[in-house]
C-alpha cells in the first residue's frame, strides 16, 4: 500500500485484516469449534489450585491433554509458592472456592494484587448458597460447578480465556 504525497489515501490491501478483525475472527472460529463439538485446545499456562488430590490430578490431566501448560497446588500457600517459582504471570488461575486455610477468593485477590494471573475461574462442588457466602456468585466472576467433564472444563477455560480483558477477574 503506497501513498502518493498529496494524493488520495490508498485503498486497503485486499484480504488485509486489522488486529481487531483478526481477534474477532479468531473468537468466531473458536465459537464455531465449540458449537460443532470439536475438541477445544489451548496453549496458555493455567495454575490449578485444588485441595482434593483426585480432582487436582483429573484437572491436570484434562488440561494437559487439551494443550495447556499446567502448574498445580493443593492450597493457597502452595499456589503462591508455585507462582514465585514460575516467575511470570499465568494466563488463568483455576481455583477451588472452599479450601483449608486460604479460600479460593482470598487466593485470587492476593494473586490479583501481585498481578500474577490474567483471569480467574472459580470451581466448587458446594451449593450456590455456600459459594455465595464466599462472594463468588457476582457479575464478572467466572464459576464452574463440580463435578465436570474434561470437555466441560476445557470449554469453560477457553471461554474465560477468550473473554474481554476486563472480565473474569478476582
Amino acid at each position: 500500500m503506497n501513498k502518493i504525497p498529496g494524493g488520495p489515501a490508498p485503498e486497503p490491501e485486499p484480504n488485509a485484516l486489522s488486529p481487531d478483525d483478526a481477534r474477532h475472527l479468531a473468537h468466531e472460529l473458536r465459537t464455531q469449534q465449540i458449537q460443532n463439538d470439536q475438541p477445544v485446545r489451548g496453549h496458555e499456562t493455567v495454575l490449578l489450585v485444588e485441595d482434593e488430590a483426585v480432582v487436582r490430578r483429573f484437572g491436570e490431566r484434562a488440561l494437559t491433554i487439551s494443550g495447556y501448560t499446567v502448574l498445580t497446588a493443593a492450597d493457597g500457600s502452595e499456589a503462591l509458592q508455585a507462582l514465585e517459582r514460575h516467575g511470570q504471570p499465568v494466563d488463568l488461575l483455576l481455583t477451588d472456592v472452599v479450601m483449608p486455610g486460604m479460600s479460593g477468593r482470598e487466593l485470587a485477590q492476593e494473586v490479583a494484587r501481585r498481578k500474577m494471573a490474567r483471569r480467574t475461574l472459580f470451581i466448587s462442588g458446594y451449593t450456590d448458597e455456600a459459594v455465595g457466602r464466599h462472594g463468588i456468585l457476582q457479575p464478572g466472576l467466572a464459576f464452574l460447578n463440580k463435578p465436570f467433564s474434561h470437555e466441560t472444563l476445557a470449554r469453560k477455560i477457553r471461554e474465560v480465556l477468550d473473554w474481554p480483558a476486563d472480565q473474569a477477574k478476582a
